[in-house]
């Protein structure tokens, strides 16, 4: 490790800091409905929005309204992705003459890019032609975050409001959200991304002759507006099959930077539109400090990890550091750095690959997709992962030391504990499950690149990266066949809705309770101590649920490195 390595991190966060209370403040007016410098441009194609939709922005919705809204949204976009991959072989924008995606990989990337996992089982430029990537995954990539970010805010308007029976309209919130926050970000940022190199055309793949003589075909396409949203809308699926690895993604170091702080940047600065929404923005901050501890503490490990290589690189002399598997114009800080950014923030890019990561330089970000992605986590989703699990460390607090579970001027109570508990248990079923089911299976186990704790590995990130909408592959696992598609494609689902509907369910629970007003016996939450509190509380959940997993895979690899022996 280096100190200008430290300093490239440090300003990183900084960066994220200094970001997250204008960000706050402009989305908080946003979904409240005020007046912002956009209003006199968009605020007519908003209305005309809510006239051809038949939507009144004025009528709230209860929250299993909003939750059946949200679904059934879902059901169109599953059936746009869907249909167009299966005809694509038809379909205009096609220069490369791609024909139809099968249909189980076809199903598997509905779902994929639905849930905002983006896991890709397939190479885009060898498979996807244009006019999917654009009205398939670049449209489904704004409209899957938008989900997530007015969910969030529903859950926000629960802790906020009092004897409420509404959390607001979903219609209205998603339409907001993108026109608002997404759309004007995202032109700013592909006209920046253009500028740094990344090709934005419908023109066909160029054919070049290399120094050789030989004929190669380089693949183009509409390039920066799909990494413009998928960065910050943190979905991470890939235009190229070496995603932001590829230097048509990612051409720069500035690039690299930018794109690293579009990942956090909106989560963040849901922390301060909850601390706003609230009426105290040191709530917000409180829970920023949550997120920012798990963040230091795993990017610390994973660039100690990576710098220090392995005893085996050591033994041949090679002491500067693991370098497998990175691009030199990165090197290992900000691979390491954009390991953990993309497993904290539910991502999913890649600009180097994490099979070839050291043991525990690969266990860090394993172990932020296993914590629920709460880390800032994907845009929304990061926060009403978070309030779960304070929901839970306020109850705890209270059962320890006597103080009423209060949490914003709200009581937490049994329905609140067993929804948060619901939410979170859900995740280790799939990623335990079916991680149980693959690695006894012979076809599955056909899919695994490396024997012994390796493939154990890759096969556990696949699962997990799925169920925890992250999308990033470890690598070295072969994930399109039948049996990965399906099995894959029911974790993303479950991962993404099976939490959502707890955490609605809560939303409208609290919107419905008085506000009460702080006493002697409420369990201060905006302090040093709270912030201990939530961290452990995590970090007790998550190794009594995945320390065994671990052990089996990248805990033991490392042993065993230490001794000489890899995988």
């Amino acid at each position: 490790m280096t100190v200008i390595g430290w300093i490239q991190i440090l300003l990183f966060c900084a960066v994220i800091v200094a970001l997250t209370k204008p960000l706050g403040w402009y989305m908080t007016r946003v979904f409240n409905g005020e007046r912002t410098f956009l209003s006199p441009v968009l605020r007519p194609l908003e209305s005309a929005i809510y006239r051809i939709g038949g939507v009144d922005e004025r009528r709230e919705q209860h929250w299993l309204t909003y939750t059946v809204a949200m679904l059934l949204f879902h059901v169109g976009g599953f059936l746009i992705i869907y249909g167009v991959m299966r005809l694509q072989a038809v379909l205009p924008f096609n220069p490369a003459g791609q024909s139809a995606v099968a249909e189980d990989l076809s199903f598997n990337t509905a779902i994929s890019f639905l849930t905002n996992t983006n896991w890709q089982n397939y190479g885009g430029e060898s498979t996807i032609s244009y006019l999917v990537q654009m009205l398939g995954l670049t449209h489904q990539n704004f409209l899957s975050a938008a989900t997530g970010i007015v969910l969030a805010i529903a859950l926000i308007r629960g802790f906020s409001r009092a004897s409420a029976r509404t959390v607001g309209n979903f219609w209205v919130d998603v339409t907001r959200c993108t026109l608002y926050v997404l759309l004007p970000l995202c032109i700013v940022y592909t006209l920046f991304l253009v500028w740094q190199g990344i090709p934005q055309t419908l023109g066909p793949y160029v054919e070049a002759t290399t120094l050789e003589g030989a004929k190669q075909t380089i693949a183009v396409g509409p390039v920066a507006s799909q990494v413009a949203i998928k960065m910050l809308g943190t979905n991470g699926g890939g235009f190229f099959n070496a995603n932001a690895a590829h230097p048509f993604e990612n051409p720069t170091a500035l690039s690299n930077l930018v794109q690293m702080i579009s990942i956090f940047a909106l989560g963040a600065a849901l922390t301060n539109v909850f601390g706003r929404m609230v009426g105290n923005q040191r709530q917000g901050w409180t829970i920023l400090a949550v997120m920012g501890v798990l963040f230091i503490s795993g990017v610390a490990v994973t660039y100690w990890a990576e710098a220090s290589g392995s005893t085996v690189l050591n033994a041949l002399g090679l002491t500067g550091g693991n370098m497998e598997g990175k691009e030199v114009r990165f090197g290992i800080v900000a691979s390491a750095l954009f390991a953990v950014i993309t497993t904290a923030a539910s991502c999913g890019a890649v600009n180097a690959m994490h099979d070839s990561f050291t043991a525990l330089g690969g266990m860090i970000p394993l172990i932020n997709m296993q914590l629920g992605e709460i880390i800032v986590g994907g845009v929304g989703a990061g926060l009403y992962g978070m309030l779960l699990f304070v929901v839970l460390a306020i109850f705890v607090a209270g059962l320890m030391v006597g103080r009423t579970p209060e949490y914003v001027g709200k009581k937490i109570e049994a329905r609140e504990v067993k929804m948060a508990m619901l939410a979170i248990l859900v995740l280790p079923l799939m990623y335990l499950g079916w991680t149980a089911v693959a690695v006894v299976l012979p076809s599955a186990v056909a899919s695994m690149a490396n024997a012994g704790p390796h493939g154990f590995t890759e096969v556990l990130y696949a699962f997990t990266s799925a169920t925890a909408n992250n999308g990033s592959a470890f690598g070295g696992l072969t994930g399109n066949t039948f049996f990965y598609n399906l099995t894959l494609a029911s974790s993303m689902f479950v991962g993404r809705f099976f939490m959502i509907i707890p955490a609605m369910a809560i939303a409208g629970s609290l919107a419905e309770k008085k506000s009460i007003p702080p006493s002697a016996g409420t369990l201060p939450t905006t302090g040093g101590l709270f912030v201990g509190l939530v961290v452990g509380v995590i970090l007790i959940i998550g190794g009594l649920t995945f320390f065994p997993a671990l052990a089996l895979g990248p805990i033991v690899e490392h042993l065993a490195m230490t001794a000489g022996t890899v995988f």
